[in-house]
């Protein structure tokens, strides 16, 4: 019954890119690349992406290329290598360091939208660059000195390493492992309204990061556990996720709910119940509302209900 296959890709996957990583150690070809008029560049401007059409409710991301991602490049903020896009090299660039990036720009370009508010909307292939581009140069941006002695670091490997000064340590781009769990009993599951929802009728499935020395099975079991009080048996895998918000990446999970009563984690969840398939079927009318369409959570939702 929990063997149940992810129905279609999830949002932030399905990226166009061939990430050529062999290219990031041959500075000659990324010398120019980054010289090219026709080579892509993605820009970030403090997490954000810069997208046009978002008003009309039709986002699509705009790339720079030329004199626009020159006038980009020379905030002087930090760069790497992204990948081939159909044979053109890509480049993701931040330029938060400009107060308002958009006098940079041509006019007509767009503005810079939080992605998270409209990836639903943006083709697949865009969603995925998008997302790749806001996570490493969040990592730039956040790493710029050694963990282990406190000396500024510098790029390596096209921006995908970073090389201390002083004690030559190497630190790359991290990508935190997060469990993301629909526990299901009989013909119902467990959802929960965190603490952190900004909507007040948000019910969703149960989450948390994986620690150290823990496989992603017992993080699920232990997740639950601790936030609900109800005892998993049974898990199993049904999908993965970027979640570049900073720099998760969302493993989701069907898992048996063993024991029936719920004793919720106050600093973790607001409330806890067990939703019939009916309910789930109609939120509205039972007073609650479901996750986003285009999160990891909404798909183990809706899989699960597909396969009732």
């Amino acid at each position: 019954m929990l063997s149940i296959p992810a129905s279609r890709p999830n949002a932030y996957t399905g990226s166009p890119l061939d990430r050529a990583a062999l290219r990031r150690e041959d500075a000659d070809w990324i010398a120019a690349a980054l010289a090219d008029p026709d080579t892509l560049f993605v820009p970030v401007w403090r997490s954000r992406s810069l997208m046009k059409g978002v008003p009309e409710g039709a986002p699509e991301a705009v790339l720079l290329t030329g004199a626009a991602a020159e006038a980009v490049r020379m905030a002087g903020g930090p760069w790497a290598f992204l990948g081939l896009w159909e044979g053109r090299p890509a480049f993701a660039v931040d330029c938060s360091q400009a107060e308002d990036p958009l006098p940079l720009l041509p006019e007509g370009m767009g503005a810079f939208t939080d992605l998270r508010a409209v990836a639903g909307l943006l083709p697949a292939g865009e969603a995925s660059v998008l997302a790749h581009a806001r996570g490493l140069m969040h990592w730039r941006t956040k790493h710029r000195f050694c963990g282990v002695c406190g000396h500024g670091c510098e790029p390596r490997s096209a921006g995908h390493v970073m090389v201390c000064t002083n004690c030559n340590a190497q630190h790359f781009p991290r990508t935190d492992p997060a469990v993301i769990m629909l526990v299901v009993r009989g013909d119902r599951c467990l959802l929960g309204h965190s603490q952190r929802f900004p909507n007040t009728t948000m019910y969703s499935t149960l989450a948390g990061f994986v620690e150290p020395g823990e496989s992603l099975e017992e993080a699920v079991r232990r997740e639950v556990m601790e936030e609900a009080g109800i005892a998993v048996g049974l898990v199993r895998y049904h999908s993965s996720q970027p979640w570049p918000f900073p720099s998760s990446i969302m493993l989701g999970f069907h898992a048996e709910g063993l024991t029936e009563a719920i004793t919720i984690d106050r600093e973790e969840l607001r409330d806890a119940r067990w939703f019939s398939r009916a309910e789930i079927r109609d939120p509205a009318a039972h007073g609650f509302a479901l996750p986003r369409a285009d999160s990891i959570a909404r798909r183990l939702i809706e899989d699960w209900l597909a396969h009732g």
